[in-house]
């Protein structure tokens, strides 16, 4: 791959004066930028960044200058008077509006039977250069100043408050306040029909919650409770002010990711942002309000303090993920969130990072079209998250506070690297944290750590853990142990360590979660464990690492996947909504093993439903005057064991209730259950009349709890329909085509023509998803969903070809990784599996 150029080593940009025209119903824009900046020693021209633009003029420091485009999206601008030094170029320029949900775009929704549009901008990675030309670089900072002018009576809204608004020649003109010096990819504007609810927060701060017409005034009011309380509550933490006069949260009918933190403009899709206070789930809720405490944690991580280059976008997003659980555990302790990030954070980012080929936390980036595959939810997010919560544990919650507070003093409005976190977080600690920390943000994986008895002492030896096949390696990480036994040590830095055990208790290693490894104990020490869970001695969240280390460790074939039945055996009397979660989970693990068993399947099912039992004759289909959210949560849990084990009394249960009720009426924790249940047992037409309703539908929790259930149907040409429907956009709007195709590749009625489907189609997926950063979920779920060894031939007989595409060159590797391991997997450990499920 060529390395790119780095604009900010000639030319170094301060002010932007940017003023555009939006043109919406032609689909066009039109602007002028002003640029004033500096040119460093030895460069010869200013070189700026510029994609997809008509460049019509270019004057430097009031002289018409010659300009020409070249390859990296770059605007070379000559004059025979340029020296080094400061310089004021004005460039004329016009572009397109697409739909590419990058750039400048529109996003569609319908109120009261009329089409509207809104016009939003994602400048996130690098996509403010297809708007204006710029220095498209995080490290770019600059102050801006933007006026757009567009059609009249509607909200227009950018990073700042608006300064002045005027009507002139028939467009009204918005100009707004200068922003602070920031990045690029933080500008943004969203234009339309729009109405909010407003608060202000106990420093003064103005929070405004947006939304289309089409969305009731009620389903902000949420958000903003939300939005408040986290920007008071990241003030304290941080003891920095929030930055800015106003946040906006926009609820956007269109959007690509779950949400973008533009500067005091937020932008989100609408499922990530509004609450129906009659409808939504507990679960959405909760989603919502990590979103939100995500988004504005970025209003001081990433861009109060940006990180220099994309290889450090870590710095960014691994902190919002760690500070979204530690705002919402403060607004909401009853939500016992941290067991949350066990059972979401931590597996997501322990099954992604043991496949070998996998990339570090902080990785290389030397062109731009490699920067979409950085944004790797299970590792840049989930396993930077699990790293910074490990070094909070490691130095303690007051010092690792007392560091981040001094990280912002330092480097407010500027650019950094991780080693300038390390050294804030070390002088306000008085521990080595960069030596703890780059080896695990620098290296890809994680070790397992195997725990031995023998004669009094206990063995201690790491090596790397990997799922299926994988390259030799001598990797060694500074293990924080977080044991129990004290005399076991605080780091584990070498292959081996043999210490003396004096105590008689069960010994348990990473306590609480707190560090990013595995544990594999010997039997012995595995069964004092699964004693510990009947006698009731065991933290839920241990609970849950066990069992699901357990899953990993079968997968690895370190274990034996057939332990994992009596494993789930000692959980039948558990009463954590989170815990049941990785039963459920584990319960799943073993499916794979019986689909050509149907002797096997059938007694699998069984089992399912007879681990629940006790809870479904406890919990039923309707929920207790007073009965906890966590009672409400796990309802659902159990029903979707229940149903699996074909339980015919709760099959029925779910038709009445689908016959008997409105869709919008049904407990919406339940909702999507019911609707699977109904498809995959009911009459073929369901899948008609609900494909109709989502259609019709404006409320982004109700379609996609239809997408859930309907996408179950094991109707051959209604799967058909499905997978059509998913290219019709006026069906599935592009921002959920990649949820539709992972709930049908997953089905095991669906996955061979799903995984046919994607192969014939996948001009279609180049043309719209190209330049997103969905493009990489294609080869990433098929992957995740393949299970036969065919099927491996025909992943890597079709993705091979593309693996020179930067943004799908590690997924393809990966992929053929990790279906091999599963094939492998299926083979070694299947004939035991339905064994044992046959004596049942």
């Amino acid at each position: 791959m060529q390395t790119v150029p780095r604009l900010i080593k000639q030319f170094v940009p301060e002010h932007y004066q940017l003023s555009l025209t939006l043109n919406r119903t032609e689909r066009q824009f039109a602007g002028i930028v002003t640029l004033s900046g500096a040119l460093l020693p030895d460069a010869e021209h200013i070189v700026l960044h510029a994609k997809d633009l008509v460049i019509e003029s270019v004057t430097l420091d009031g002289k018409m200058a010659d300009f020409a485009t070249s390859d990296n999206d770059e605007l070379h601008i000559t004059h025979p008077d340029l020296s080094s030094g400061k310089h004021s170029i004005v460039i004329s320029f016009s572009g397109s509006i697409t739909d590419a949900m990058h750039g400048l775009y529109p996003c569609y929704f319908e109120h009261e039977g009329v089409k509207k549009e809104l016009l939003a901008t994602q400048f996130e990675s690098h996509h403010a250069r297809e708007v204006f030309p710029c220095i498209d670089e995080p490290e770019a900072k600059a102050i801006f100043d933007v006026t757009l002018s567009t059609e009249q009576d509607i909200t227009v809204l950018g990073n700042m408050p608006v300064k002045t608004q005027v009507v002139e020649n028939k467009l009204l003109v918005t100009a707004f306040e200068t922003t602070p010096r920031m990045s690029t990819y933080l500008l943004a504007w969203v234009t339309g029909d729009l109405h909010r609810k407003t608060a202000v927060t106990n420093k003064g701060v103005e929070v405004n919650v947006w939304a289309t017409p089409a969305q009731a005034p009620t389903t902000l009011d949420f958000a903003l409770d939300i939005a408040v309380r986290s920007i008071e509550f990241y003030e304290e933490y941080f003891d920095t002010p929030y930055p800015l006069p106003k946040s906006d949260h926009v609820a956007l009918p269109d959007f690509s990711s779950g949400a973008m933190e533009n500067w005091g403009l937020i932008t989100y899709r609408e499922i990530a942002l509004l609450a129906d206070p009659h409808t939504t789930s507990i679960s959405s809720r909760q989603y919502i309000a990590t979103v939100i405490a995500h988004e504005l944690a970025h209003q001081w991580f990433g861009n109060l303090v940006t990180m220099k280059w994309w290889n450090n976008l870590w710095l960014n997003e691994s902190f919002a993920t760690l500070m979204e659980y530690v705002a919402v555990d403060a607004l909401h302790p009853e939500w016992n969130i941290w067991l949350d990030f066990a059972t979401n954070e931590s597996i997501m980012a322990l099954r992604r990072d043991s496949i070998d080929g996998v990339q570090s936390v902080q990785i290389e980036v030397n062109h731009p079209d490699e920067i979409n595959s950085l944004f790797d939810g299970a590792i840049v997010y989930a396993k930077g998250a699990r790293l910074l919560r490990m070094l909070q544990h490691y130095v303690g919650d007051q010092s690792f506070q007392a560091g981040l507070k001094q990280y912002f003093r330092t480097h407010a409005y500027s650019n950094t690297e991780g080693d300038d976190l390390w050294k804030a977080i070390s002088e306000a600690s008085g521990k080595n944290v960069a030596t703890l920390m780059n080896s695990w943000i620098s290296q890809p994986g994680f070790p397992v750590v195997h725990v031995t008895q023998e004669e009094g002492t206990v063995i201690l030896t790491q090596e790397q853990f990997f799922v299926g096949p994988h390259e030799p390696s001598s990797t060694l990480w500074p293990i924080p142990l977080n044991s129990i036994g004290s005399e076991i040590p605080e780091l584990l830095t070498t292959k081996t360590v043999t210490v003396l055990q004096k105590q008689s208790s069960s010994l348990r290693f990473n306590e609480g979660d707190t560090a990013h490894f595995i544990t594999h104990y010997d039997t012995d020490l595995l069964r004092q464990l699964v004693n510990d869970i009947s006698a009731g001695t065991m933290s839920p969240v241990d609970r849950v690492q066990l069992l699901d280390e357990s899953t990993l460790l079968a997968r690895a074939g370190i274990l034996q996947s057939v332990q994992l039945i009596e494993l789930i055996r000692a959980y039948r009397d558990e009463t954590s909504e989170q815990v049941w979660t990785i039963v459920a989970m584990a319960l799943a693990e073993l499916r794979k093993f019986v689909e050509n068993d149907k002797k096997a399947e059938k007694k699998l099912r069984a089992f399912s439903a007879d681990i629940a039992r006790t809870q479904y004759l406890r919990l039923g289909w309707t929920a207790r005057p007073n009965e906890s959210e966590d009672d409400t949560k796990l309802r659902a849990t159990i029903l979707s064991m229940v149903l699996y084990g074909e339980n015919q009394d709760a099959i029925n249960s779910a038709k009445a209730i689908y016959a008997e009720s409105n869709l919008e009426d049904i407990d919406s924790e339940l909702r999507p259950l019911i609707i699977s249940a109904v498809v995959r047992y009911g009459d073929e037409t369901i899948v008609d009349n609900l494909l109709a309703r989502y259609k019709a539908s404006q409320s982004g929790e109700l379609r996609q709890d239809i997408s859930v259930g309907i996408t179950s149907t094991r109707v051959s040409h209604k799967v058909t329909e499905l997978l059509e429907a998913i290219k019709d956009s006026t069906v599935v709007r592009p921002q959920d085509a990649a949820r539709w195709f992972v709930y049908l590749i997953r089905g095991r009625e669906s996955r061979d023509q799903s995984w046919q489907w994607i192969r014939h189609n996948w001009q279609w997926v180049i043309d719209t998803f190209a330049g997103d950063k969905s493009y990489d979920d294609y080869p990433l779920y098929s992957a995740g969903a393949l299970t036969t060894r065919a099927q491996l031939q025909e992943y890597i007989d079709f993705f091979e070809p593309m693996k020179d595409i930067p943004a799908l060159t590690r997924v393809i590797t990966m992929g053929v990784s990790e279906i091999e391991g599963r094939v492998e997997l299926i083979e070694r450990d299947g004939p035991a599996v339905c064994a044992k499920l046959l004596d049942l």
